[in-house]
């Protein structure tokens, strides 16, 4: 490594920029003679006062000599600048044809095509299409009348500020943020570019978990042998929805008493438990509706739908009279409290659940039960 590298400890860092409609390469740094010197010598660097940054036309000349420049003498950060994030090689083909095919609304803007093509070429998940797509032209009809290359981050703050006084959720507006993101870094391809969007605080949440006998009377409430496998999964293996959706035959493992769960969020496979009692009924509802690939099937065969497990939760919920609204995700949060309460260590729920963090596992300790039952109440 060049000597003068070592002792020099600043660094640059290189952003995406608009500005008047063009893309460029935005260098912020502290104040520094070296690097100051060094910038003058590249082709015609001008000032933003908006962005409080130097910059220079986004061209391939332009990014080499910038590279060359600083090499060996300034160290550059190009996180904001370069992603490598993966594409989503194993999600389901997406078939988003009904959004290019949309009865046409008078002065209303519909998503671009690049927008949609690159969400194909991505292979992002259907739930997700469904929400960026509508959020997205959400926005760009927010500004009806501007095209939307022209909008910079003062404008986008503006929207956001618009939802924020309709009263709607941090987790809503947070949503809305990716969609937008998602044209400028992804599908104009200037990653990072809105670094500075303040995003509204994660609202903390304790997850809703209901008691093991009230399972045991949704279960006792399902029309038929296949809802009750449904539900027994979804609890007894702690699945989430599209887990349960995307589960094939084959990944049921009897022998080892294991649920396969495969391109699970975050495209990670895992396994998890597989219940005595859900297997019993897992081999009575083979014979009688005999799935041909996945474990659970439409009338019409293929993928069982979302809608559907959702309906089946709901309906023996309420035949169970359960006051508490239940989703397949409250039974997934009672699977892992009640594991909690029965002694099971926290890592090993981490596992089961498919959390990348410890962190997310963790909310668990502030509903399970026997956190609380060595404290003695103050009033007794």
């Amino acid at each position: 490594m060049n000597p003068s590298y070592k002792q020099h400890n600043k660094s640059v860092t290189l952003y995406h920029l608009m500005i008047n409609n063009t893309k460029m390469i935005g260098i912020k740094f502290d104040s520094d003679k070296v690097i100051q010197a060094l910038i003058k010598s590249l082709s015609n660097p001008k000032w933003s006062e908006q962005y409080r940054m130097v910059y220079l036309p986004n061209t391939k000349q332009n990014l080499n000599d910038v590279f060359n420049v600083f090499k060996g003498v300034i160290l550059i950060n190009y996180n904001k600048f370069f992603t490598n994030k993966p594409i989503n090689k194993d999600n389901e083909i997406l078939d988003i044809t009904w959004f290019r095919k949309r009865k046409s609304t008078p002065y209303y803007k519909y998503c671009p095509e690049a927008y949609l093509l690159k969400l194909e070429l991505k292979r992002y998940s259907n739930n997700t299409v469904r929400i960026y797509v509508p959020f997205f032209e959400m926005f760009i009809n927010f500004y009806r009348d501007r095209e939307v290359n022209t909008l910079d981050e003062n404008d986008i703050r503006t929207f956001l500020q618009h939802l924020i006084q309709r009263e709607l959720s941090n987790s809503y507006i947070n949503q809305v943020i990716n969609a937008i993101k998602f044209y400028y870094e992804v599908v104009l391809g200037m990653p990072n570019r809105f670094y500075d969007i303040e995003r509204p605080r994660k609202e903390y949440k304790l997850p809703k978990v209901i008691s093991k006998e009230e399972i045991l009377l949704i279960i006792n409430n399902t029309n038929n042998i296949k809802h009750r496998c449904v539900i027994e999964l979804l609890y007894g293996s702690g699945l989430r929805k599209s887990e349960l959706l995307n589960l094939k035959i084959k990944d049921i493992d009897s022998k080892r008493m294991l649920v396969r769960v495969q391109n699970a969020k975050g495209n990670k496979d895992r396994v998890t438990l597989l219940s005595q009692n859900a297997l019993n009924n897992l081999r009575v509802y083979f014979k009688e509706y005999r799935p041909r690939n996945y474990l659970f099937e439409g009338q019409k065969g293929g993928k069982y739908s979302g809608e559907s497990v959702l309906r089946i939760v709901k309906l023996a919920a309420a035949k169970a009279k359960i006051s508490e609204r239940v989703t397949p995700h409250v039974l997934r949060h009672s699977f892992a409290t009640h594991l909690l309460e029965s002694g099971v260590d926290l890592r090993q729920i981490q596992v089961l659940l498919g959390h990348s963090s410890s962190k997310t596992t963790e909310i668990y300790t502030h509903v399970a039960t026997n956190t609380f039952k060595t404290i003695k109440n103050p009033l007794d």
